[in-house]
């Protein structure tokens, strides 16, 4: 039960101290009953699961991220996470789609704002760097995903990535060549190759320090050199 309505008072002071009580008790009722948040729609809920896998990766080993991690993480219990994602190679796809997405999307805005091919891979280069500092379970996880030795969507995702990524870095290349930017003998298939290994051992580096800010320090002296190696190259 609770103060719904006044008992018969014969004055009026009595009355109205009464009906004020009432209406504070009603306020106070309605301000304190729970309510049930809304569901989030499919897109929304995909883009927080991929934050809270993202992040948890950043903590610790993604190995070891189990799905109750990830429903804790978001707040969920672990029937409501499975009912979005049954599996957890089914949450992992979900973030190497976010991760090829977002990342092939900046790289892209990064080369086509570049007045040249030759700034446009410097610009790619930073603007990855920039990714992974931004995110630093992307490479944690990505790595995870190629070193296994079963089949999986994340990973097949993972080497088309870096495929894709790889190819338009020598679309550059060859640009650059045409434009006399580059040595027309240059490889580019190679240059492409070294391009991405040059940051993916800054990213292992910042890994063994514990210092993830270290690759944009690191990044414009290193991309220097790089770019000596390929211009000079015969």
């Amino acid at each position: 039960g609770g103060l719904t309505s006044c008992p018969g008072k014969s004055l009026l002071v009595e009355n109205r101290l009464c009906a004020k009580l009432v209406s504070t008790y009603s306020l106070k009722a309605m301000t304190t009953m729970p309510s049930r948040a809304k569901p989030l729609p499919a897109d929304e809920r995909r883009a927080v699961t991929v934050e809270a896998v993202v992040q948890l990766a950043a903590e610790q080993n993604p190995n070891d991220i189990t799905t109750a991690s990830i429903a804790t993480r978001m707040g969920l219990t672990h029937g409501a996470l499975f009912r979005h994602f049954p599996t957890k190679d089914a949450i992992l796809q979900a973030v190497m789609e976010w991760v090829a997405e977002r990342l092939l999307s900046r790289v892209n805005q990064a080369a086509e704002s570049a007045t040249s091919p030759v700034a446009a891979l410097e610009a790619i280069f930073m603007t990855h760097v920039d990714f992974v500092v931004e995110h630093p379970g992307v490479p944690r996880i990505m790595f995870g995903e190629l070193q296994r030795a079963e089949k999986s969507g994340a990973k097949r995702l993972a080497r088309t990535l870096v495929q894709k990524y790889g190819q338009r870095l020598q679309e550059l290349v060859e640009a650059g060549k045409a434009k006399g930017e580059l040595n027309i003998a240059l490889d580019s298939e190679a240059a492409a190759i070294l391009f991405i290994g040059t940051i993916q051992g800054l990213v292992m580096q910042s890994l063994l320090a514990g210092d993830v800010a270290r690759i944009r320090r690191d990044a414009t002296r290193v991309f220097a050199i790089y770019l000596r190696g390929i211009r000079g190259a015969p």
